[in-house]
């Protein structure tokens, strides 16, 4: 059901599709997501949730494997790197539904309350990494402008723009994140 949601919430469109054709899709009975999802806000929710992670696991992102990699590194550039792969795939597998949930906010209720806690968690989780960052001691601005500038650039758009618009290699935009995040984080404020 979450594969027909992500196919179909990207192209008609979350607000044209209604959940009968989401079931259609998935080839279930209507009641069978209302079953499982409870409305069409759910589904939405619990999609970009799993297109996130990757998985329906109930693991916390600070809990992933990917965040101990990062936290067993040292050094700024290298804990950077390995969380520029992470991101690059986590885009790759999420762009399009990430991009239809934005447009979807400019028109609908549901879908803008979703687009805002995910900016938001997605906020949190910066916070988290600048305050990892700062602990090497090579971060040279405050916590707050380093968890702004982490947040700014790992924003699925940037992934869209450069990769799919530009076409860049995935190997590219990992090192224009590193180089972008680095610089600005090792000059003072």
């Amino acid at each position: 059901m979450l594969d027909a949601a992500a196919k179909l919430f990207v192209d008609p469109g979350y607000a044209a599709t209604p959940l009968t054709a989401v079931a259609a899709e998935a080839g279930v009975a209507v009641q069978t997501v209302y079953a499982v999802f409870g409305n069409k806000r759910q589904l939405l929710s619990d999609l970009v949730d799993v297109t996130l992670v990757g998985d329906d696991e109930q693991v916390a992102m600070a809990e992933r494997s990917f965040v101990a990699d990062i936290r067993a590194l040292t050094g700024l550039r290298a804990k950077l790197t390995r969380y520029a792969r992470h991101l690059a795939e986590t885009h790759a597998r999420q762009v399009h539904v990430m991009l239809a949930l934005a447009g979807a906010a400019s028109a609908d209720a549901d879908a803008a309350a979703i687009w805002r806690k995910n900016l938001e968690d997605r906020r949190r989780g910066m916070a988290m990494f600048a305050a990892d960052l700062a602990a090497s001691g090579e971060v040279l601005v405050s916590q707050e402008r380093a968890a702004d500038v982490l947040w700014l650039a790992q924003d699925v758009r940037n992934y869209d723009w450069l990769v799919r618009e530009r076409g860049w290699p995935v190997e590219r935009f990992e090192r224009w994140f590193v180089d972008s995040v680095a610089a600005v984080l090792g000059a003072p404020d």
